[in-house]
């Protein structure tokens, strides 16, 4: 879903989703130690240079057995090297794969990214402009006012007539509800450069925001006629349909996208759920198709293999059916809970 306050352009992030978190890349032993104690980062693990001790000191152990963890005045105090085992070119080049990746694990940015901009600001070099920016946007997730305008401050004064710093300013106006002070900065901005796009997706947001979603629908048809080729603005228009449960205009959307991307398993899904809610025997029929078309791209999707199975179940039961697609679709069904069964199993037999 397209998030209708801050979630916009993170370096990368598209402006219409949020992000994920990621996994740490290191070449390290899980759970290893450095020479001077300090614990080194996993390789596999989710929310890396998290701030625990490791050091020992008055930790308590957890009650799984887990390693120690900071007293929150250890937390406060400790810093991402002092807890890790890690250089300020490392912590500089994990900023720049959450960049690359489209990441939005916002609080471990903030504690890598302050850092670096407190302790090594002078070795950055040019990435310093960057690393503000992608530090000012997590900031406003996690409602750090104070380093929003430290960033935005150095942004402003290197590069004062920019319009990538004016839509950070129209982000701050947004995530502070003044959707008004914002507005006018994107249509400034649209003013100088008619093709910004990314000033044009914010003002649809901020529709989306104020809950004016048939005024976000026409902008986002109008902007579709100028940039047809963009395939977050269709998912997102589909989305804005789905809301107002006109499922057939979703439909179309997410057919177009379907024709640009005949491999995305989720088009395929999402618009066979779309075509489920709209009922009727023709309606189901597609619907287990397109589910049987995202199952066979992503044979580990669940939700198209529940999708399968309720659509099957429904044709089965339908009294316009035939018995010929009854029984097919009985056959489809029990197929389809088979699997969900085995999937489940295997699952207990892991945990």
């Amino acid at each position: 879903m397209w998030a209708p306050h801050l979630h916009s352009a993170q370096l990368g992030l598209s402006p219409w989703h949020n992000g994920q978190t990621g996994e740490v890349g290191n070449h390290t032993k899980p759970g290893s130690r450095s020479q001077d104690g300090r614990r080194r980062l996993s390789p596999a693990r989710v929310g890396d240079f998290r701030r625990v001790s490791w050091s020992g000191g008055g930790a308590e152990r957890a009650p799984n057995g887990s390693p120690p963890v900071a007293s929150s005045t250890e937390k406060k105090m400790s810093k991402v090297t002092d807890l890790f085992d890690v250089t300020w070119e490392e912590m500089r080049d994990k900023m720049k794969t959450w960049r690359e990746e489209n990441y939005r694990n916002s609080e471990q940015i903030l504690e890598v990214g302050e850092e670096l901009l407190s302790e090594h600001s002078s070795k950055l070099g040019d990435d310093i402009w960057i690393i503000h920016e992608q530090v000012m946007i997590a900031a406003l997730d996690c409602g750090r006012d104070d380093l929003v305008m430290s960033s935005l401050q150095e942004l402003r004064r290197q590069f004062p007539g920019s319009h990538r710093v004016k839509k950070l300013t129209g982000l701050r106006f947004e995530a502070m509800e003044r959707y008004d002070d914002a507005l006018q900065i994107y249509d400034r901005i649209l003013q100088e450069d008619p093709t910004n796009t990314a000033a044009r997706k914010r003002k649809i947001a901020i529709r989306k925001a104020q809950g004016r979603n048939a005024e976000a629908i026409r902008e986002l048809n109008e902007y579709l006629e100028q940039f047809v080729g963009d395939q977050e603005a269709w998912h997102e228009l589909a989305e804005l349909y789905i809301n107002e449960l006109d499922y057939a205009k979703a439909a179309f959307c997410l057919e177009e996208l379907i024709l640009t991307n005949p491999h995305n398993h989720f088009y395929y899904q999402q618009f066979a759920e779309v075509k489920y809610t709209q009922g009727g025997l023709e309606n189901l029929e597609l619907s287990r198709k397109y589910f049987s078309q995202a199952l066979k791209l992503n044979n580990q999707s669940m939700r198209a293999l529940f999708g399968l199975y309720i659509s099957s179940i429904h044709i089965a039961s339908n009294p316009k059916a035939s018995a010929k697609i009854k029984k097919d679709n009985v056959k489809y069904a029990t197929w389809a809970a088979n699997q969900i069964k085995r999937a489940y199993q295997m699952w207990l037999t892991c945990k």
